[in-house]
């Protein structure tokens, strides 16, 4: 049997030209077409599977999808799931383990909530994107303890402070102890507890931009080794000077702090000075005062100490006008309360007159004993009745 085209003789291992005995051209037939369904992808209703440089990549983008995919090759390397109607991620989303995957992208659905041990069968998941979704409910336990996640965006991730709480379980439990970057921009945080991130021991970079942080605990970042942290666009007034020896205390973090609401009185003095000392601070000749008027835009840096308000008459005429405003109220209370009395004057008289009655008669009755008990007639009369 004659077999034309060099590439198929290369295939089996043979040089043009040469021929194969019928036996062996159907054992390289079937070798060949071995070769071929090995390579065959199974992929997901509604969903492009491509596998260009031996990697699986899995597309279900913009399906409507309400549900994970079924069917998802196990060899599948990066998955995107984005721009569907995903609600819940369930511990049984992803029944068989997809032990190749490496990036799970699941941003822009509807996700509100992730159940323990969604992420436990993808052992060698490196980064996990849920950002843009309005999450309710996030389980501390989602992940395995020895799951190789490092990169994990949840930027607009949260429909609302509720879910903080699971959030902070998470960050600290020590399940994702090889995070190396984090995103929690864009989701209204205004407050971060002490030892917020005490469970991610080789974090490198935390992004935390446009949120409603007002001030930072003095161990937010204790024990971390951060090169990157993003604090632009909150609503930080000053930084205390124990969160400013935290990041002194880690020598390669670079600090950006933009478009944050700098108020420039006597509690300002530390950080402005550390701002003059430190290049840590990416945009520190940028930062500028929002607060007093006369001080607006001033660059920081270039604030003149001596020209800081730090007597505190503004205050006190605040609390004088406070006091004023309080009095005013009680006052209008008791109007109020003179008034309902002028209106109910009847039948308050007719109450106290009833009381008055009530009080006479139970007096005369209390001295008409009284009386009996101490006429000696009385109680002769009453003993010789007895007898």
């Amino acid at each position: 049997m004659s077999i034309a085209g060099p590439l198929f003789c290369v295939a089996v291992g043979l040089k043009p030209g040469k021929r194969l005995h019928p036996p062996a051209a159907l054992l390289a037939f079937l070798g060949i077409l071995r070769l071929l369904s090995a390579q065959t992808i199974t992929c997901p209703q509604s969903c492009e599977c491509s596998s260009p440089g031996n990697r699986v990549i899995v597309k279900c983008l913009s399906q409507n999808l309400t549900d994970v995919p079924k069917d998802i090759p196990p060899s599948v390397k990066i998955l995107f799931v984005t721009g569907n109607f995903i609600q819940e991620l369930r511990s049984n989303s992803f029944p068989e383990p997809l032990d190749q995957l490496v990036n799970l992208n699941f941003s822009s659905n509807r996700i509100t909530s992730i159940d323990p041990q969604v992420f436990a069968k993808m052992p060698n998941l490196k980064v996990l994107d849920l950002s843009h979704n309005q999450i309710l409910t996030f389980s501390p336990e989602a992940f395995s303890a020895n799951n190789s996640v490092r990169e994990l965006n949840l930027s607009s991730a949260m429909a609302n402070s509720s879910v903080m709480p699971d959030l902070y379980a998470l960050l600290q439990n020590g399940s994702l102890a090889n995070l190396v970057s984090l995103d929690l921009s864009d989701n209204q945080l205004s407050f971060l507890p002490g030892d917020t991130f005490s469970g991610l021991v080789n974090l490198k970079s935390l992004d935390l931009r446009n949120n409603s942080l007002v001030s930072l605990r003095k161990d937010t970042f204790r024990n971390l080794s951060l090169h990157q942290l993003d604090l632009r666009s909150n609503a930080l007034k000053t930084l205390c000077n124990s969160t400013l020896h935290s990041l002194d205390t880690q020598p390669d973090i670079q600090v950006q702090l933009l478009d944050n609401s700098w108020i420039c009185d006597c509690n300002i003095e530390d950080f402005v000075a550390w701002l003059r000392r430190t290049d840590i601070v990416v945009d520190g000749t940028s930062l500028s005062c929002a607060f007093p008027d006369p001080l607006r835009r001033i660059p920081l840096v270039n604030v003149d100490l001596s020209q800081v308000d730090c007597n505190y008459e503004d205050m006190k005429r605040v609390l004088q006008t406070s006091y004023v405003f309080l009095g005013i109220v009680l006052a209008l209370i008791g109007v109020i309360f003179l008034l309902v009395l002028y209106l109910n004057r009847k039948g308050i008289k007719k109450w106290l007159y009833n009381i008055r009655d009530a009080c006479r008669d139970h007096m005369e009755g209390y001295h008409y004993r009284y009386e009996i008990n101490t006429d000696p007639r009385l109680t002769n009369l009453s003993l010789n009745s007895d007898v």
